[in-house]
């Protein structure tokens, strides 16, 4: 039924739960799985070389971040028996990074967590979340926590 799942990660736990139910629906159906960490890559304004290296600073941080949760994410899947690409994507907000790797992707449904662990969005239905149902056109599964 589904041929490609793509599965935001953020390393938060309901993440991770979207995580556990991707590889149970990429098992069932033998689809390919997908995982992806957006990162902003340009998040502050300002001139001088101040600015040039709280860049490579941020930059450098947000990277590990992100490989550390897609490591995560990536041995969970393997460990389930599912075959897994890892792919880092920019944007300067999170949805609209998961859209341009979903088109570019070819992936046809989307399995994500309720909420992450941004700020308020991990108190209410995130707002990553809200934004993505909002604007991709294949279905998309919310994981609750």
């Amino acid at each position: 039924m589904f041929k490609h799942i793509l599965v935001p990660v953020d390393g938060s736990e309901t993440s991770m739960k979207a995580v556990a139910k991707a590889a149970g629906l990429a098992k069932a159906f033998g689809s390919a799985v997908t995982a992806l960490y957006v990162i902003d890559p340009y998040p502050f304004t300002g001139v001088g070389a101040d600015f040039a290296y709280g860049q490579a600073q941020y930059l450098s941080a947000a990277t590990a971040e992100a490989n550390l949760a897609l490591d995560t994410a990536k041995k969970a899947l393997e460990e389930a028996g599912v075959k897994v690409n890892t792919v880092v994507g920019e944007g300067h907000a999170v949805h609209d990074g998961i859209e341009r790797v979903l088109k570019s992707s070819g992936a046809d449904l989307v399995v994500m967590g309720s909420h992450g662990r941004r700020g308020l969005e991990k108190l209410v239905l995130g707002s990553v979340t809200q934004r993505v149902l909002g604007v991709v056109h294949v279905p998309v599964l919310v994981v609750r926590d």
